[in-house]
């Protein structure tokens, strides 16, 4: 079975090991020890907070577990609230006209303007399923539990979420946008510049970055041919994200220009579809013709667990084997937070 939980001090190597298989680009597993072991020291932090009224500078990170082996199959995280500690940084499309009414010209030109404008949103983020376990919805499991976490712990986070997405590179970890950046700006290559971000080195940003707005048509035809697109293997996780009501608004990142998307939580089709039940105790797992894979977690912070079981729609409760009731934490009678995968 594999079961989500909240992260623990002895899942290190199996984080860094995620962070060495997720390759370029993926800024928030970089590979270092230290910022590894503060992650999980957060995250731990965060799950051990009570009574939480409003957003912090919380980071809630998960680790799938296969419990026959007690292998780590992936991981996936949310943060409460950007920015608030250190600037969030984006680029803003935007578009400017210049107009001469005696000449009857008109020109409308794309700008890039360097903002801050996601402080203070939460943050779906590190979402990694290792490939061996690339089957069986277990990605989409991996995802969408968050959704269920941000309905049942809606105090602890932002009405608003956002999830970046990867960029366009290479397998070398060249970026056809950052180059450019690096050739008039920067003079480092871009996995250096991803790993400094990574590792919350960013006063590079502030300091380096152009800070007045960026008319795209003087950028080379490769680097604008990527802004606000996204790298080949994050396809699959940006369909999920809309298929959940994220949309693009126009956000990108300032290193690879790939998309940031955005939803309100409350219209999330996780959230909104989400319910309450109450769980039965049988003696063994369903397996009706009409059950139907969905996604289940208990309603604790410290203890939280987040599964993929079968389940009969309409019915008012959630039945589940003892085995899988104790590996989710839970006892007849509890509640649970479910929806259909």
């Amino acid at each position: 079975m594999l079961v989500i939980r909240p992260i623990e001090a002895a899942d290190y190597e199996a984080l860094y090991s995620c962070a060495v298989e997720s390759g370029h680009g993926f800024t928030s597993l970089p590979i270092d020890k230290g910022l590894l072991e503060r992650r999980i020291a957060r995250a731990q932090a965060a799950f051990a907070k009570q009574d939480v009224a409003t957003p912090g500078d919380e980071s809630y990170l998960f680790v799938m577990e296969d419990t026959e082996t007690g292998e780590i199959a992936g991981v996936s995280g949310i943060e409460a609230a950007v920015g608030l500690t250190e600037a969030f940084w984006h680029y803003r499309l935007g578009k400017v006209v210049h107009h001469s009414e005696k000449l009857n010209i008109h020109n409308t030109l794309e700008t890039l303007s360097l903002c801050n404008d996601y402080t203070g949103v939460s943050e779906l983020c590190t979402l990694f399923l290792r490939e061996p376990y690339r089957h069986n919805l277990n990605g989409r499991t991996l995802s969408r539990f968050r959704m269920l976490f941000l309905a049942q712990f809606k105090q602890r986070f932002s009405d608003w979420v956002i999830a970046e997405m990867r960029g366009v590179c290479d397998d070398d970890g060249a970026s056809p946008f950052w180059d450019w950046l690096e050739e008039h700006f920067f003079s480092m290559d871009f996995p250096k510049a991803d790993y400094l971000s990574g590792i919350g080195d960013k006063t590079f940003i502030a300091e380096l970055m152009p800070r007045y707005p960026i008319y795209t048509s003087l950028l080379p035809e490769k680097a604008r041919a990527v802004i606000g697109k996204v790298h080949d293997n994050t396809r699959p996780a940006l369909k999920l994200l809309e298929s959940e009501g994220f949309r693009f608004r126009g956000f990108v990142d300032i290193f690879d220009a790939g998309p940031t998307v955005e939803a309100e939580v409350q219209n999330l089709r996780s959230v909104r579809n989400s319910v309450i039940k109450q769980v039965t105790l049988v003696e063994k797992p369903v397996d009706a013709e009409n059950a139907t894979p969905h996604i289940i977690c208990n309603t604790q912070i410290e203890s939280f667990r987040a599964a993929q079981v079968r389940h009969v729609d309409g019915s008012d409760q959630v039945q589940l084997s003892t085995e899988q009731a104790d590996k989710l934490n839970l006892s007849e009678g509890d509640t649970v937070r479910i929806v259909a995968l």
